[in-house]
């Protein structure tokens, strides 16, 4: 059993969503968002690289000298699997381990909206999971994947890098492929995709125009595309898309994401009101006529305002999101009260009166 696995068990053991391995530190796992040391001593330059390479391929090990960073899956015998990304750093190397649930889980025991069992079941159009690193956006996504496989006959292909959730085919046909192992990139995953008669593509990243612009094409010729980009809330995402192309295409860019983009879902983990684990905060927009004639006339400022008059169609801001939660006591006020735009709506949760004195500018006695 490779070294590592020990280390991986006690993260697991302990509930931990992250396990940091990183020269002159002991071992980290990541509790309910904080980073705790496990008990250990300070790793070596020769110790992590040791733990490493024993879960390497020679491919592996070849791509990571070249780069000096990797992505990859990673099966512990007894313990299931795990997102690992390597890089090399000033002391030395670094290996980030996710905890990957052996289980697919459903939509509602992850407690999101059942709004998104409804995207699920768009026959064409695009649907974007958007949020910061490390938000959940790869489990809503997985357990979107779950929610059609298990309830529609389709062809579902998804490119990830690298594979988490491993799917097993229910009703519909689930092909996973791993960028870098069975394809060289998204764009070259996603041209295949469309020569491989799918009904849904998921996409691990949209990361470049090109890829962007092929999730477009292939929104638009009648695919339902699931992707996820890094940002914050539905505005930023839109105006994410259309920046990163050339000002010359960019009008072009906007009426076909007017067209084809059929929702937004931002994610957000804030810690639960009981300090253990953390709940998802969500902001979503759907698509709808208002919406369409925003993004085409780049007037992404107003998308708020389309999303606070569309909440009977399931819509709500991130404010509203982690405002119901704490009304519900499911998240932690103070946390919500400091991510929050509008923080007036949460100042009467606030349980450390030293915060109020960001919005107010007083003293607290």
């Amino acid at each position: 059993m490779p070294r590592i696995d020990a280390f991986l068990q006690i993260g697991q053991q302990q509930g931990g969503s992250d396990i940091h391995f990183t020269v002159g530190l002991p071992p980290l796992v990541r509790l309910d968002g904080e980073l705790l040391p496990v008990k250990y001593r300070e790793l070596t330059q020769d110790e992590t690289e040791g733990l490493v390479r024993e879960i390497l391929t020679e491919q592996q090990q070849h791509i990571f000298e070249t780069t000096g960073t990797l992505d990859l899956a990673y099966r512990a015998e007894n313990l299931g699997r795990f997102r690992i990304n390597l890089c090399r750093h000033r002391k030395g190397i670094a290996a980030i381990c996710r905890v990957i649930p052996q289980e697919v889980p459903t939509l509602d025991a992850l407690g999101l909206p059942r709004i998104l069992a409804q995207f699920t079941k768009l026959n064409a159009g695009l649907v974007l999971v958007t949020g910061p690193t490390g938000t959940g956006k790869s489990t809503t996504l997985a357990a979107m994947i779950r929610e059609i496989n298990h309830t529609q006959s389709l062809n579902i292909i998804t490119l990830e890098d690298p594979v988490e959730f491993v799917h097993q085919s229910d009703q519909s046909l689930v092909v996973q492929r791993e960028i870098g192992t069975h394809v060289e990139s998204f764009k070259d995953g996603l041209r295949s995709a469309l020569r491989q008669d799918p009904d849904v593509i998921l996409v691990g990243e949209l990361r470049d125009p090109d890829t962007v612009t092929l999730a477009l094409e292939a929104a638009e010729t009648g695919h339902l595309v699931l992707g996820t980009l890094h940002t914050r809330g539905a505005a930023q995402t839109i105006d994410r898309i259309v920046d990163a192309h050339p000002s010359e295409n960019q009008s072009q860019v906007r009426h076909s994401l007017a067209d084809n983009l059929k929702a937004v879902v931002s994610q957000e983990l804030i810690r639960a009101a009981d300090g253990r684990g953390r709940r998802a905060a969500l902001e979503i927009l759907v698509s709808t006529p208002a919406v369409q004639q925003h993004i085409r006339e780049g007037k992404t400022f107003q998308i708020a305002s389309a999303i606070t008059t569309g909440r009977r169609l399931g819509m709500q801001l991130m404010d509203q999101s982690m405002l119901s939660l704490v009304r519900a006591g499911e998240i932690d006020p103070d946390e919500a009260f400091l991510r929050a735009e509008d923080k007036w709506g949460f100042a009467p949760f606030v349980t450390r009166p030293e915060l109020l004195q960001m919005m107010t500018g007083d003293k607290v006695a």
